[in-house]
């Protein structure tokens, strides 16, 4: 079984000391470093913004993957992309034009990524497949870490995977939410290849980031 790419999100790291953490995950072996931008109003959490991002720019060289919840997206693009952000992810819901938005993506020289939540189904992708370069899908409703993985969105894993293999294009399939050492392994049997995992990677504190790591890769 090939190992996944690890995107620690860092909405469940140390606040405080985000940069010596961002560098911490980087030394365990993260793969990816994910940012959880909320905007307290698509979803029910305020988090950081574009600043913050080019300040942790320095403190790694891993690819920054940036997920945008928040409304309307099309406004903050350019802004993420100046900051650092290499993989830039949107909502369908969060403007007019979701097509528009992942054109702009690409305009800024960035990779295009769009999330699905638990009750937006895979179809969405159907006009957009050809254009992107991954697929997020959410296993927990966005706006909180921390939560339960629901289990229904495995299957919308197994159906994601069926239209990346059609299109025959390199698009990663991710998923976020409730990802620890057991559902880690069912993700990646439904066809994931990237997973985000916040509270699964930072529990325990440094010294346990490598180990952490290595589980959610099914090494450890």
């Amino acid at each position: 079984m090939t190992s996944p790419l690890i995107s620690p999100s860092i909405l469940s790291a140390d606040f405080a000391r985000l940069g010596e953490e961002v560098r911490a995950i980087d030394a365990a072996g993260a793969d990816w470093i994910h940012v959880d931008v909320m905007d307290g109003h698509f979803v029910p959490n305020l988090t950081i913004g574009p600043g913050v991002v080019k300040a942790l720019r320095a403190h790694t060289d891993k690819p920054f993957d940036v997920h945008l919840m928040v409304s309307p997206v099309d406004t903050w693009l350019q802004s993420f992309a100046d900051a650092g952000a290499d993989v830039i992810t949107v909502h369908p819901e969060a403007g007019p034009h979701v097509h528009r938005t992942v054109q702009a993506i690409k305009a800024l020289g960035k990779k295009a990524g769009i999330s699905l939540n638990p009750a937006t189904p895979a179809k969405m992708l159907d006009y957009l497949i050809d254009e992107i370069d991954l697929v997020l899908v959410m296993s927990v409703n966005p706006g909180f870490g921390g939560q339960s993985f629901i289990a229904s969105q495995l299957r919308k894993i197994e159906a994601v995977r069926k239209m990346i293999d059609r299109a025959g294009r390199p698009v990663h399939l991710e998923v976020d939410g409730g990802v620890d050492a057991v559902t880690a392994r069912q993700c990646v049997d439904a066809g994931a290849d990237v997973l985000v995992a916040g509270s699964a990677t930072f529990k325990g504190g440094p010294e346990r980031y490598a180990a952490n790591i290595a589980a959610l890769k099914g090494l450890g």
